[in-house]
């Protein structure tokens, strides 16, 4: 549609409205290519700039990260034994009480020993400290069991004979190995 004022098609004796000569065809170089190369660079500049702003700051970052892991495994192993620790604490406390009282029975100083013996247990326990004790006739691991010596015996070979001394695992790793005598072939 036309504006009112405008009429639908040109004369032919009108001369077409020219365009302004400033105005560069499209497929022509720009006026000014050094100035823009200049902006380009500058552009890219301002990019590089913020990349290796970015690059320091992750940098920076990872060094933080790493000095807090470092600073956690130092906590870890100075005070991981906290707990073990709090736990003992009380099983001493009732040694020193029972060495203090001048005067005991045989049997007050076996009671005694044996609460102190299960503070002693209990302590263990919350802190997955378990005993490492087989029974005769079991089969020899040596994972949990060292071998003092091998016997013959009627068992069969390759099992406990005696246990000498408990073994103890913390928290499935073993500690102590667990003393035994074995077996020896027939």
């Amino acid at each position: 549609m036309t504006a009112p004022h405008e009429p639908a098609d040109p004369r032919p004796d009108e001369p077409a409205a020219q365009e302004p000569a400033e105005q560069a065809p499209a497929d022509q170089a720009p006026a000014d290519p050094l100035a823009e190369l200049q902006a380009r660079l500058d552009a890219a500049q301002a990019q590089a700039n913020d990349h290796y702003d970015q690059l320091l700051r992750a940098r920076a970052e990872m060094e933080n990260v790493r000095r807090r892991a470092q600073d956690d495994v130092t906590k870890a192993r100075k005070f991981g034994i906290e707990s073990f620790a709090e736990s003992l604490v009380p099983v001493k406390d009732s040694l020193e009480a029972a060495l203090a009282q001048p005067e005991q029975t045989v049997e007050a100083l076996r009671e005694g020993v044996d609460v102190t013996l299960k503070q002693l247990a209990a302590a263990f326990e919350r802190n997955h400290l378990k005993e490492i004790q087989p029974a005769q006739g079991d089969k020899f691991d040596p994972h949990l069991h060292q071998a003092i010596s091998s016997v013959p015996s009627e068992q069969p070979a390759n099992t406990v004979v005696q246990t000498l001394q408990k073994g103890y695992l913390i928290a499935d790793r073993v500690l102590r190995p667990a003393l035994v005598i074995v077996a020896a072939q027939s």
